[in-house]
């Protein structure tokens, strides 16, 4: 494993760089860059076919000596940026949080080495943080908050993906339970089975009992949940639909996983379960109501094949 990227530089290629640079971190910066230009390339689409209106964006002018910020109206896709910075702070934010939620004791043992440490971040709490950031801002541009959730929906599932691919190099304690060797298939490779995660961040010694590489298999649940998605982009149903669908596939997917996975586990009802699970489990519930309540085309419920578009537009 390289928790930093910095070091396998050095081993292929003789390279010091000055500055570690962390496979998590780097990951996750993947992650979002993919996340964005999905979605700008889908907020323009759904501009381009009237489902989206142009937004009032600051621009700067400068005419002779003087400099002065005007508001122009340009396509949704420039905001991107905003929303990319808005999902960034939020989602590390809402990470960190969850992770402290999840893990009370170790936190209270060491709580100025839990906050700042690079491994620790909750998926769930980043996504709920940076939704609620996200809404916000898409809301106060003036624009459909759920037909803007469904251009973002698929690169949300490719991100998520690329993000575990980060914990999978950093070897950050997202791994299974350990793995029985004697049921694995004869056609698949070993390391795709059982991992020892060496050198991982943790410094943890799993090399008497090699784990599931569960990164590895969600980054594989997630590109093809992406292909799913980015397949039914242009759907006829209602704004919030694909969204909603996105809910259901990634809380099953999380649900599945975490039956291989440590965690966490407490008591609920009697049930031994992980925080991931419950999460898991109320977005499949919350994607099922949206599915329900979205399920109708949107031809038949009367809304215009394009919204009304202001005169003046920049961009």
């Amino acid at each position: 494993m390289y928790p930093r990227l910095s070091d396998l530089f050095s081993d292929l290629f003789g390279l010091e760089l000055p500055v570690p640079i962390y496979s998590f971190g780097a990951m996750v910066a993947v992650a979002f860059l993919v996340a964005a230009w999905l979605g700008r390339k889908e907020l323009d689409r759904l501009h381009a076919e009237g489902r989206l209106p142009a937004v009032p964006l600051p621009v700067r002018e400068k005419k002779g000596s003087r400099v002065r910020k005007t508001l122009q109206r340009v396509r949704p896709g420039l905001l991107v940026g905003n929303l990319t910075v808005i999902a960034v702070f939020g989602g590390f934010a809402g990470a960190k949080l969850f992770h402290i939620l999840e893990n009370p004791g170790d936190f209270a043992a060491d709580p100025l080495g839990m906050l700042f440490s690079t491994g620790g971040f909750t998926f769930y709490g980043g996504l709920i943080v940076a939704a609620a950031g996200v809404a916000w801002y898409v809301r106060k541009k003036g624009l459909p908050v759920w037909t803007v959730a469904d251009a973002v929906a698929p690169g949300l599932m490719l991100a998520y993906g690329i993000g575990r691919l980060g914990c999978h190099l950093a070897g950050d304690g997202d791994w299974g339970i350990p793995a029985d060797l004697s049921a694995r298939p004869g056609w698949l490779p070993v390391w795709l089975w059982a991992e020892t995660y060496p050198n991982n961040i943790l410094g943890v010694d799993l090399s008497g009992a090699p784990v599931y590489p569960t990164p590895i298999y969600e980054f594989v649940a997630a590109a093809l949940l992406f292909a799913v998605l980015w397949g039914l982009r242009r759907h006829p149903f209602l704004g919030g639909w694909l969204f909603s669908l996105y809910l259901v596939l990634n809380g099953l997917e999380r649900f599945l996983i975490e039956q291989i996975r440590v965690n966490v586990r407490f008591d609920l009802f009697g049930l031994s379960v992980t925080q991931a699970e419950v999460l898991a489990v109320v977005l499949m519930a919350a994607g099922g109501f949206g599915l329900v309540r979205t399920w109708k085309r949107r031809a038949e419920a009367g809304v215009p094949a394009a919204m009304p578009q202001p005169a003046a537009e920049g961009g």
